[in-house]
């Protein structure tokens, strides 16, 4: 496989990661707090596309559905699991992130089973871009990544929406005082984040064609990896975070020397950085108020 086409299909990966970090950075910058069930939500919207598929209706279809299941299951999880812990410790949130996690894993092993389950979502075939054979999924996966992830850029920097997410990101109760309904906001970016989580996991079976219960765990831990390099709370961080990762996994890949100790390169990839910059290459150290 010659480097052109390496880092096309890297790019297509860290398009996918940086999909999924947006979730992850988007909570923890308006919420501020992690939700490691982010990446089960992927695994629900490759699972919607498999029972999409099973009654027989067109791709469009099942990706449409897999957006409406994981935006819901979002907004219920943020309502039933999140909301009441408000105002508790950080570290019962992350316990109750993690519990939801394996409880989104466990209903889909009974419903579908532990084994994998084959998914295709059509045949792309390749072409030839300057003499290189590219594949066509990493292309349409990177083409509308970027455009995700522009379309997202404008929402935030450019409505008024937005612009409530950025304040009640800056500080909630001055935001509250403003009239801003906190609680609106952060349900629309967990709907945000899981409609997201949903983009990802169609592209992820583009590349990987086989739905299983942890589907979204190996890409959701990579995916935070990605987000705290770039710096957690970080739109654009999470945006660079992304493609760093997935081009610096598909290079390793493309040597056989290396391939073994992909994942290695990848998490010592985050130890340097956070040696050099704790806050991730786009983080911004906050003043905590007393």
């Amino acid at each position: 496989m010659s480097f052109f086409s390496t880092l096309i299909n890297g790019l297509s990966l860290g398009g996918i990661y940086a999909l999924i970090a947006l979730g992850y950075t988007m909570v923890y910058g308006i919420a501020k707090m992690l939700n490691f069930a982010h990446g089960d939500i992927i695994m629900v919207g490759a699972y919607a596309i498999v029972t999409t598929l099973g009654l027989g209706l067109h791709p469009l279809a099942a990706i449409v559905a897999a957006v409406i299941v994981c935006t819901l299951l979002g907004i219920a999880t943020e309502a039933f699991a999140y909301r009441p812990l408000r105002g508790a410790s950080p570290l019962a949130v992350l316990i109750t992130a993690i519990g939801v996690s394996y409880l989104l894993q466990s209903i889909a092993q009974m419903i579908y089973g532990s084994q994998g389950i084959p998914v295709t979502l059509g045949a792309f075939g390749a072409v030839s871009v300057f003499g290189t054979s590219i594949q066509i999924s990493s292309l349409i996966t990177l083409g509308l990544c970027v455009i995700i992830m522009t379309a997202l850029t404008l929402f935030v920097n450019n409505t008024r929406v937005g612009c409530a997410m950025l304040a009640v990101s800056e500080d909630k109760a001055a935001a509250q005082l403003m009239g801003i309904n906190v609680n609106a906001i952060i349900t629309l970016t967990f709907a945000i984040g899981s409609a997201l989580a949903a983009f990802a996991s169609t592209f992820y079976l583009m590349q990987i064609p086989s739905a299983s219960p942890t589907l979204g765990s190996m890409p959701g831990i990579k995916a935070f990896t990605a987000a705290v390099i770039g710096g957690i709370g970080s739109i654009p961080g999470a945006m660079i975070g992304g493609i760093l990762l997935g081009v610096i996994e598909k290079l390793a890949l493309s040597f056989p020397a290396l391939a073994p100790y992909t994942t290695a390169i990848e998490f010592a990839l985050l130890i340097i950085i956070l040696l050099v910059k704790p806050t991730g290459l786009l983080g911004k150290k906050r003043r905590e108020k007393v």
